[in-house]
């Protein structure tokens, strides 16, 4: 006899009632008729207030419609009556997740595999909200216990995926996204994050394919259209980019992100209005997304737009200070001569982007004795046609064989550049590393056992920063690239000079400082047309003074130009010669000088033309004026070694502090102010005093070729003994410290 059959009459009909409401309940709730069955779960609970299974399929439904507070509660009322489901356990721990109750969520699904040890999807639960608490290792672990009890579990791969990404183990992550997608033949999202790994790993025509093939299962998802379009800007397919980016853009107008990354391609195609045009949609989306705000004064800066400049900046500054990832590093040397701000700002992008990465830094040989020589890797994404390139050349070549041997890791673009072709001769090896991940290449330099690795890039573009974050070798060096701190300490040395940092300011480096007596190596090799043209011919006037300056325009803030148009208001008949990299930059500066009440005549500007006569157009000009914050580096090493004297005024920060320190190693100090106003009147007084200028150019051609500037050979000397103390150091167990090379 059942147990219903034993049952009074009435507790029969009425668990019978119960029984049919229920399976009809049921019958709507698969059939997705939700407030249908909620309306009979909740009879039946008008019936028995403790039904059990009424209690929690009302909790199920209430977790469909996503009504989270509710839904806990129910789940609480059915474990009451019943704390021995673990099905429950795990959906309350789901419904804590959601609302963000993270440990507690933690402990349901603790209990629930407490009663159910082979319970996978608590076990792919926990693991989510481990990840969530960024306790990845834990989150790994739990994953990993999902899919040994499950071994076809797709979705425990993906998540195992997704935790190796955020470590930054890629190459496991592939082969997790791949086993997900093996197990699960249509998994969009596996496919989409298999391409964003795959792209990280420079990879870009598999990438190009995983993402394509999200699509063609039908993923709707903006972050496959946006990161494919980021993957043929790599492969300078740009109008497939920009179909892609606007692709993710129609499917959501109010994504941000997408708006930023075409920004950023725009940018590189040097369509600097349009640029700026999606950057400040994006920044209208949303003001806080990462590096966005930095851009687009950048952006603006290239074009020389400083409408509402001040406000900007000041709100910038407030937002780094804040410790908000407001800006990339390289915009803010050209827009605050701070060096506390410059450090905080590379801190910052650091500890978000290249955080120290242990996994790797087992693998370092302690000693390198058995080698005879000291091996030095050059990494640089500039090996090419780039002002790193036009200084530092001849250094390769003069480098003491018998002591060093020398192999470059080349990160940048195709380049089939004369230049290019004699950097790759100087070297004993020349390894491309384009299309291979920054684990691999730091893989490949621990491998080749690379004594001191000199990044010539720093955080600029084409950055290859991932491979110094896993310790490409046990000494680490930033040099000429990027004009600052790297606010990272697995960055061992800076180089620079006792002009560019003065000892009071070594304590806002992260780095320790090795103190050359001249920091710009230059090449001797630097040859310089012969003119054929003549001072009309390039709109510039025979007899006036010349004063010229052909820095990036982005390096031109309001207050130096005050200061310019000051200077030709003051000097009758003079004109400054500028040299202007899109017809948005020229516009504005014209517009600029009319405001200023200096004519659009006062202004002549330069064309992009071969180098060798660039370096004979300085001949043309009187005098090289420098901008501030971010002086001239190449720029004014050109100017000096065609015979054109330099003006500067310097800062605090290392990027306002470089042409000092090339006039100080060529002996012109007098050049060297300190104020704006010093600045302004030595420019007038050398162009209102012909004599006084005949001096400086006298003496600067004398200095040319006998002083530390432009000798090489002697360069070469003191940056190889920089290199052999630190060595030395690390031999004999001493951490890194400030390395001192005398003249």
């Amino acid at each position: 006899m059942s147990p219903i059959d034993e049952m009074p009459a009435a507790s029969k009909i009425l668990t019978q009632q119960i029984s049919k409401k229920l399976q009809e309940a049921l019958a709507l709730h698969n059939a997705g008729l939700l407030d249908q069955a909620k309306a009979i779960y909740q009879d039946i609970l008008k019936i028995d207030c403790n039904h059990y299974d009424s209690i929690q399929l009302l909790a199920a439904v209430a977790t469909n419609k996503k009504e989270w507070t509710e839904a806990l509660d129910l789940y609480s009322r059915a474990l009451a009556i019943n704390s021995k489901n673990p099905i429950v356990f795990c959906n309350q721990g789901l419904v804590l997740e959601e609302l963000k109750r993270l440990e507690e969520s933690l402990e349901s699904y603790g209990k629930a595999i407490e009663l159910k040890p082979d319970y996978a999807e608590a076990y792919l639960n926990r693991g989510n909200v481990l990840q969530e608490l960024l306790r990845f290792d834990e989150a790994l672990q739990s994953f990993d216990r999902a899919i040994y009890i499950k071994h076809d579990f797709a979705e425990a791969h993906f998540n195992r995926g997704n935790v190796l990404t955020h470590q930054k183990k890629l190459d496991e992550a592939l082969l997790s996204y791949e086993r997900a997608i093996e197990l699960k033949s249509d998994y969009k999202e596996a496919y989409i994050n298999r391409g964003n790994v795959l792209k990280d790993l420079k990879l870009f025509v598999m990438s190009l394919a995983s993402y394509d093939k999200a699509l063609q299962l039908g993923s709707t998802y903006v972050e496959a259209y946006s990161n494919r379009g980021t993957v043929l800007k790599e492969l300078n397919r740009l109008n497939e980019a920009i179909s892609s980016y606007a692709k993710a853009i129609e499917l959501d107008p109010a994504s941000a992100s997408t708006y930023s990354n075409l920004g950023n391609l725009l940018f590189e195609a040097k369509r600097f209005d349009e640029a700026s045009f999606f950057y400040e949609k994006a920044n209208q989306l949303n003001p806080e997304l990462p590096y966005l705000y930095g851009n687009l004064l950048h952006t603006n800066m290239y074009m020389c737009d400083w409408q509402g400049l001040n406000a900007h900046l000041e709100n910038l500054m407030k937002q780094i200070n804040e410790n908000n990832k407001s800006s990339l590093c390289f915009p803010i040397l050209a827009l605050t001569d701070s060096l506390s701000l410059q450090r905080k700002t590379a801190e910052i992008f650091m500890n978000d982007k290249h955080a120290l990465n242990s996994s790797n830094s087992s693998k370092l040989k302690i000693k390198n004795n058995n080698n005879k020589k000291i091996k030095l890797g050059y990494f640089s994404a500039d090996f090419r046609e780039h002002p790193v390139s036009y200084l530092i050349a001849e250094l390769f070549e003069l480098h003491n064989k018998d002591f060093f041997e020398l192999i470059a890791f080349y990160s940048g673009p195709s380049d089939d550049s004369e230049l290019h072709k004699r950097i790759s001769l100087a070297f004993d090896k020349f390894i491309d590393i384009r299309f291979i991940s920054d684990e691999i290449a730091a893989n490949l330099s621990r491998d080749l056992e690379i004594d001191i690795a000199i990044d010539l890039t720093g955080i600029t573009h084409d950055a290859r920063l991932g491979i110094f974050s896993r310790r490409a070798a046990p000494l680490q060096i930033s040099y000429i690239g990027y004009l600052g701190t790297m606010g990272t300490q697995y960055y061992d040395y800076l180089v620079a000079d006792k002009t560019i940092i003065p000892l009071e300011s070594q304590q806002h480096y992260s780095e320790k400082i090795v103190y050359l007596p001249s920091y710009q190596v230059n090449d001797s090799k630097r040859e310089i047309g012969d003119p054929d043209f003549t001072r009309s011919e390039l709109n510039l006037p025979e007899n006036g003074f010349v004063f010229c300056c052909f820095n990036n325009n982005y390096k031109i803030l309001p207050h130096t130009f005050d200061g310019w148009m000051r200077i030709l208001i003051a000097v009758p008949d003079s004109v400054l010669f500028l040299y202007a990299e899109n017809k948005w930059a020229e516009e504005n500066l014209i517009r600029e000088a009319e405001k200023r009440n200096v004519p659009q005549t006062r202004l002549v500007f330069a064309e992009r033309i071969a180098r060798k006569d660039y370096l004979a157009r300085y001949k043309l000009a009187d005098l090289f004026l420098d901008t501030l914050p971010y002086n001239a580096g190449t720029t004014a090493s050109d100017a000096l070694w065609a015979g054109l004297p330099v003006l500067t005024c310097t800062g605090e920060s290392f990027a306002s502090r470089v042409a000092a320190s090339l006039l100080n190693s060529i002996e012109l100090p007098e050049l060297i102010t300190t104020t704006q106003e010093h600045y302004e009147a030595t420019a007038i007084e050398l162009a209102t005093n012909p004599v006084k200028l005949k001096h400086i150019k006298d003496k600067l051609e004398r200095n040319r070729l006998t002083t530390a500037l432009f000798d090489t050979p002697q360069f070469t000397k003191h940056i190889e003994e920089a290199y052999t103390q630190m060595y030395e150091r690390y031999q004999s167990d001493l951490a890194p410290d400030h390395i001192y090379i005398e003249a």
